[in-house]
């Protein structure tokens, strides 16, 4: 199909070239504003869920003092600092990357950090994490972590953090809940059974979000997500269902779409106060999960979406890689001062690739989107749990296909990747599952005598694990 050319509305007189095609380089790389635009919109569209699923998982959450976020104020800050991390990544990157929560940060921050201080304090470790980011990308110290992590656990945790995203979903929408006292510590739903109206909800988006994504449906998550909403306020209106079923956001008609955005959590941040409130064990195991969640998130992500553009070069490398893992680490910190779980690329980028996208316009495009979406927050306070936990359960599902890579027949690497992916879900801890990883590989490689595969650096994060495992011990020797 023959591509229409956008004519330039400003040429400079001596190239001929618009003010867009020399800042993204748009004749260089083969790509036009027209497709560019569209391939902003498609990825925007893809991504939008997040505005909506995000405020919700933190919103339902309490600190360590029984304190609760504002899902208004939670569903601004998901969406500016969407917005403000993706057009950095265009302009600064040129590259088609949008940014926003990570969905493997979000447990991190609602289900490790904050039931062990304030949100402040859990805001500021991601603040933290954010600056560790961009140091390792400023020295290269990215690249050593890299090397000295196991494919396999590397793998694993990802998988992990996939069924404990699913578990979430499963368990928010009321499909799993506790057993009985004399029975199995889970069961399916209340009682062994399912029921209620917001169980049927969730099943009827989940199967509808299944069908339009399998089918490549362009905003497949986000039109379930609105359809079993509608669907949530109908049923709440005619059975007049009792509040706590449906949990944090009971769903019934707005009375306006638009509202000026409130920015009341922007700069909410103690930045050391997390050591003090939780211990600077606690609080250390934390940042470090989070720095190594968020880590490895954005490398997978990052390298295959521009190799589907084609930015890579011969050797598989990629130049001006350093500024957009530096944007990266930017995008943690703009999420946590924002008030909101830290910002990473996200796969759904390969969205605009799939349009046309080949520059940072398209990010410039999805990020300008985003800020906009500020003035639809009262739509955030209409959507139910049960409406949007469906997307945690697709979402768990695509990250469990990173299990493939793991060599389950060498035993050596298969049983500390099966502890971080079984540990996750089973304890309700990201933390968990990585440290029971960590420390099986450098115990069984010892065991085999194999210590020249065993990294320097795992050993001191093992040494961390081994203390944070081992807390209420070394609390008994110390007096504590």
């Amino acid at each position: 199909m023959t591509q229409v050319q956008t004519k330039p509305s400003s040429p400079d007189p001596a190239t001929g070239r618009s003010a867009l095609d020399r800042i993204f380089r748009l004749h260089e790389r083969k790509t036009t504003v027209s497709r560019e635009i569209r391939g902003g919109v498609t990825t925007f569209v893809a991504m939008a869920y997040v505005i909506l699923l995000v405020p919700l998982i933190l919103g339902g959450v309490k600190d360590v003092n029984g304190a609760s976020l504002d899902i208004v104020q939670l569903t601004t800050a998901t969406a500016f600092s969407a917005g403000l991390s993706t057009i950095l990544m265009g302009l600064v990157g040129n590259v088609p990357l949008a940014l926003a929560a990570g969905l493997g940060v979000v447990p991190v921050v609602a289900y490790q950090a904050a039931p062990h201080m304030t949100w402040a304090q859990t805001m500021g470790l991601v603040v933290l994490m954010g600056i560790i980011i961009v140091i390792m990308a400023a020295t290269g110290l990215r690249t050593m972590i890299i090397n000295a992590i196991p494919l396999a656990l590397k793998n694993a945790i990802g998988v992990g953090i996939g069924m404990f995203i699913a578990l979430i979903g499963l368990v928010s929408a009321g499909v799993v809940g506790h057993g009985p006292a004399d029975g199995p510590p889970v069961t399916l739903g209340a009682g062994g059974h399912l029921s209620g109206w917001p169980v049927v909800v969730f099943g009827v988006g989940l199967l509808l979000m299944l069908a339009l994504y399998l089918r490549k449906v362009p905003g497949a998550i986000l039109i379930s997500i609105a359809v079993a909403t509608v669907l949530a306020i109908a049923i709440n209106a005619a059975a007049k269902i009792d509040a706590e079923e449906w949990g944090t956001v009971v769903p019934e008609t707005p009375d306006r779409l638009f509202a000026a955005p409130d920015f009341g959590l922007m700069f909410g941040i103690d930045l050391f106060g997390g050591f003090a409130e939780a211990g600077g064990l606690v609080a250390g195991v934390v940042l470090f999960t989070l720095v190594l969640t968020g880590f490895f998130d954005a490398m997978g992500t990052v390298f295959g979406v521009c190799d589907e553009a084609g930015l890579l070069d011969e050797r598989g490398t990629m130049p001006g890689l350093g500024k957009v893992l530096t944007i990266d680490g930017l995008g943690q910190i703009i999420g946590g001062v924002s008030g909101g779980a830290g910002n990473t690329v996200y796969v759904e980028s390969a969205t605009g690739v799939g349009e046309g996208a080949r520059t940072g316009l398209t990010s410039v495009v999805t990020g300008g989107l985003f800020c906009l979406a500020v003035l639809f927050t009262p739509l955030a306070a209409v959507v139910p749990i049960q409406a949007a936990a469906p997307a945690l359960v697709l979402v768990g599902a695509l990250m469990m296909t990173q299990a493939r890579k793991i060599d389950w027949s060498d035993l050596e690497v298969a049983v500390p990747a099966f502890l971080t992916i079984a540990l996750m879900p089973f304890t309700y801890s990201i933390t968990n599952g990585v440290g029971a990883g960590v420390i099986a590989y450098v115990v069984i490689k010892a065991a085999r005598g194999k210590f020249g595969e065993i990294h320097w650096l795992l050993w001191a994060v093992g040494a961390v694990f081994a203390g944070y495992f081992g807390i209420s011990a070394i609390e008994l020797l110390l007096g504590g």
